[in-house]
């Protein structure tokens, strides 16, 4: 090895040290914990409080209410960034306490934790008031009763910057809070551009207005005349909502009322307003207070909304008051840092009761929805006007016909078994209607779903039902109510998910269930589905017949099949009266089907399958006996509505072979690119039908948001699953496992 000339060691030997001493991991000391100044803590804490403008203005109206006050004024200006001023009529505050008023932690409120267990006022921690002074200039002006004069005073981070100054002052208290977040550049910023937060603030003051009646509110912009929020105190709880949401909203609502003093599940009042099926908005409002608080309850806000989806057509957004009280221990006030939220004892099951509640009163109230009319006076520029476009509507739509949809185009001879019934529901336009019934009959035919108080006052019913109710599942019942849906796993079985397993669900029988209790529930309380063309039911029988015939094209057995259905069409015309009361079933004197029931909003039937359902009706009912009657019945028009399987063939996958086009046997220019079918027929490879393709995708589209968006959660409200569906595989439990375990299981079915 060779060295410089100094006889030093090797340049490369000090390279490798220099690398071995680099490779060496550089242990870190774990860093070190200090305590946070205070004024970090307060600040941090304050952000927490108080998030926006409004979290500041409802802190201080709960303290205004906290100190007695009827009346409430808050001025805004700029959102509340620049400047938030509430002035109450309140008892004040004293001399003594304005030096730790803004504290933190320091209250009138409570003196011990086990208070919290009791307490009945909005604010108990003595944060808000330090809070603002730790992200604004606070300035408090105050005066008790029996004093000469008021105080005030300002306040920085938590203490007075001096000491308070006497001055005029009207009774109560005047808390002003300016250039709020000053010290919090990035919040500050997000909120300026915010042009909704006086929004919030209005929203805020008119939910406190509609729930505290016996105080006066008001609130505007700073500089304004006119107050955005002005309600006086009233004795009636729909006239603070009349002067405050308006007469639209207030002529629109029904009481409701909820109580349970059952200790052993839930103990609670619940008394409010809900809108009825008048009332249309583009979003849902809804008001809670539990205990006098203002709150939040997501939960109990989705199960109404539900409610409403699968009770109003189009899944009306309600308006919704209630006030819910329970004892004060049942109730834990301290779980969100703006108070926003409260934890229930019992939440479900009170949940639960008001949901019932509801759909109940919603079911039993409106049996037709009101229109108001109005009367037009034309001028006669206008008469001409509307003269001369009809006149030239007219002549245009006779020189070109309107194109119908592929998945409107129904064949029209009603003795092909094949042939598509859609037609018989087209719908008459809306000028045709009042042309053939009068207003009405537009009136009648616009009624939205009717549940009406159960007048079902016949034996025969009330068993159906309880027997019902007495065979119900109850771990069935549980995973109904509280499953969610995942999706089609084929096209029979859906794939549910209840807590952390998965259910393989047989559509087809829970809709069949579903339609025959909700049959027996409405009974003699259905809308109607109004078929625009009369059908024959001899006709419908028939197609009937020859759809059960084994081979349609023996006509040996046509003079019994006629024989069968002139005897059917006589039955049904006799019982035309009962059915029509009673199940919505309407069949004029010359046996024409007209009219079918709606069971569940926005949904309709495979009306394909009507011949079948005619014919059931003739066939399988016992006409003698009551209960049999009614139970045969309901069961056909369950199996009639049930979500089953359309008659085309899902186009998915494999499926769309069954729309190539066929041709006829024997043509040599289609062998190339063809097959032979067993048939005998010759299938195109290329060719598609794409009117036919078309008409499936719809349909099977259609019935998989139905499975979706109506008959699940229809289900959650209204179906009580037979012990039946236990065992007959309408429920099957998904098990998953590990590997491991299905290696051991392997393993133990070798030994």
């Amino acid at each position: 090895m060779q060295t410089d000339g100094c006889g030093q060691q090797p340049l490369q030997m000090e390279m490798e040290t220099e690398e071995e001493e680099a490779s060496i991991p550089v242990v870190k000391e774990p860093p070190k914990i200090h305590r946070l100044d205070e004024s970090v803590v307060n600040r941090i804490a304050a952000g927490e409080v108080i998030q926006r403008p409004v979290s500041a203005v409802k802190e201080l109206v709960e303290n205004s209410l906290d100190a007695d006050s009827t009346s409430i004024n808050v001025v805004v200006k700029d959102g509340g960034l620049k400047l938030i001023q509430v002035s109450d009529d309140g008892h004040g505050i004293r001399y003594e306490d304005l030096p730790i008023l803004c504290e933190r932690h320091t209250t009138s409120k409570l003196s011990a934790f086990e208070d919290l267990q009791s307490i009945k006022s909005m604010g108990f921690r003595g944060e808000a008031l330090a809070s603002m002074t730790y992200v604004g200039h606070v300035t408090v002006t105050t005066i008790t009763k029996g004093q000469l004069h008021g105080y005030r005073v300002t306040y920085r981070d938590g203490v007075m910057e001096h000491e308070p100054k006497a001055c005029a002052a009207v009774k109560g208290t005047q808390i002003m809070i300016e250039n709020l977040f000053y010290n919090m550049t990035a919040r500050r910023k997000t909120l300026q551009n915010s042009a909704d937060d006086y929004l919030k603030i209005v929203d805020l003051l008119s939910r406190f207005a509609i729930h505290h009646i016996n105080v006066n509110f008001s609130c505007r912009k700073h500089g304004a005349a006119r107050a955005d929020v002005h309600s006086v105190a009233t004795s009636s709880r729909l006239d603070a909502i009349r002067s405050v949401y308006g007469v639209s909203v207030a002529r629109n609502l029904m009481k409701i009322e909820a109580s349970d003093n059952d200790p052993s599940s839930s103990v609670f009042e619940m008394a409010g307003f809900i809108s009825n099926s008048n009332y249309v908005a583009k979003k849902i409002t809804m008001v809670l207070f539990i205990n006098e608080r203002l709150v939040e309850c997501t939960a109990l806000k989705r199960a109404i909304e539900v409610v409403y989806a699968a009770t109003l057509p189009k899944a009306s957004k309600p308006f919704i008051y209630m006030s819910i009280v329970l004892p004060p221990e049942h109730v834990d006030v301290n779980v969100h840092p703006t108070k926003r939220e409260v934890s229930l004892l019992s939440q479900e099951v009170i949940i639960e009761k008001i949901q019932l509640e509801v759909e109940s009163k919603l079911r039993n109230s409106n049996e037709a929805r009101t229109f108001q009319e109005q009367m037009v006076q034309p001028s006669p520029s206008s008469a001409i006007g509307s003269t001369k476009d009809s006149q030239l509507n007219s002549s245009v739509s006779g020189s070109k016909s309107q194109k119908i949809p592929v998945h409107k185009m129904v064949r029209t001879d009603s003795l092909d078994p094949a042939g598509r019934l859609h037609s018989y529901l087209q719908v008459k336009s809306l000028s045709q209607l009042e042309k053939d019934s009068g207003l009405n009959a537009v009136r009648s035919s616009v009624r939205q779903r009717r549940n009406p108080k159960e007048t079902a006052d016949l034996t025969s019913i009330q068993e159906l039902i309880s027997d019902i109710d007495s065979n119900c599942h109850s771990g069935l019942l549980d995973i109904v109510r509280h499953c969610t849906y995942i999706g089609m796993a084929d096209d029979v079985f859906a794939l549910l998910q209840h807590n952390t397993h998965l259910y393989l669900a047989n559509v087809v029988n829970l809709s069949k269930e579903l339609m025959y209790q909700q049959v027996l529930r409405r009974f003699a309380h259905f809308n109607a589905i109004q078929l625009s063309d009369p059908a024959p039911l001899p006709e419908l029988i028939m197609l009937a017949l020859k759809e059960e015939d084994s081979d349609p094209e023996c006509n040996g057995n046509d003079v019994l099949k006629e024989k069968i259905a002139e005897m059917n069409t006589e039955l049904l015309k006799q019982k035309a009266e009962m059915l029509d009361e009673y199940f919505c079933i309407h069949i004029d004197i010359h046996g024409n089907l007209s009219r079918l029931p709606v069971i569940l909003d926005q949904y309709t039937p495979d009306m394909d399958r009507v011949p079948e359902f005619v014919l059931c009706l003739g066939n399988d009912v016992d006409w003698e006996d009551e209960k049999n009657c009614f139970q045969a019945i309901s069961a056909a028009l369950g199996n009639f509505y049930a979500m089953d399987l359309p008659l085309l063939p899902n186009p998915t996958g494999d499926g769309v072979q069954f729309y190539r086009k066929r041709k006829p046997f024997g043509n040599p220019d289609d062998e190339e690119n063809s097959t032979s079918n067993m048939e005998g027929d010759v299938v195109m490879e290329d060719e598609i039908d794409h009117e036919l393709l078309s008409e499936a995708e719809t349909v099977w589209a259609q019935r998989e948001w139905s499975i979706q968006h109506v008959l699940f959660p229809s289900m959650r409200l209204f179906l009580k699953p037979p012990t039946s569906m236990a065992t007959n595989g309408t429920f099957v439990q998904v098990i998953l496992i590990t590997l491991n375990q299905f290696l051991i299981f392997l393993a133990y079915l070798k030994a």
